[in-house]
């Protein structure tokens, strides 16, 4: 079932994340949720916050960047990445070089701007089945993931952009904030 997807200006979007337990209730209903909700809205990554869920879950699917000729190298990686995280937590999020991409996000529609991130991350969590990893990504798949991550700590793309940019778009995330923007998915905005 397709769900909204939550705005920017509603306090889900800035809070810590909880971590849940194996019992939390109809978990793998609220995951297939999440992917009908994802790719409703033509996302590669989703986390529950965006869905108004202030628990530790998100999921990502890179495989639409398996035609971009920027990752040709990485093409078959990208096909199958398609992961659930549950409670992940950060082991080491300050690898390798740092590199800028313009980034957009589901909650915040028709703003872009460019951030600059590590090229990789390592995470410990569990999949859908409740087996434990640890795991080191790298690429546009470490890019989407810290996205995600970030929204279980309460931050958004925005957070990383100069006060100045942040001028240049505040009436575009006031209006944001007041439901005076059209999307082709359904969204929540703060009441």
């Amino acid at each position: 079932m397709v769900l909204p997807v939550v705005a920017y200006g509603d306090p889900v979007l800035r809070k810590v994340s909880q971590e849940i337990d194996q019992d939390y209730k109809n978990l793998n209903e609220l995951i297939e949720n999440m992917y009908d909700t994802m790719y409703d809205s033509n996302g590669v990554g989703i986390a529950a916050p965006q869905i108004g869920k202030d628990i530790r879950l998100f999921i990502v699917d890179c495989s639409p960047f398996e035609e971009d000729e920027d990752y040709e190298d990485i093409k078959d990686e990208l096909k199958d990445f398609k992961r659930v995280f549950i409670n992940p937590k950060k082991v080491d999020h300050s690898e390798g070089d740092e590199w800028a991409f313009t980034e957009g996000c589901l909650s915040i529609p028709h703003i872009h701007e460019e951030v600059t991130r590590p090229e990789s991350v390592t995470l410990e969590y569990f999949d859908e089945n409740w087996v434990k990893h640890t795991e080191t990504f790298s690429d546009i798949r470490a890019r989407v993931i810290q996205h995600e991550y970030d929204h279980l700590e309460g931050k958004l793309f925005i957070d990383y952009i100069s006060n100045f940019k942040k001028k240049l778009i505040s009436n575009k995330l006031k209006n944001i904030t007041k439901g005076k923007v059209t999307t082709s998915y359904k969204m929540k905005f703060p009441s």
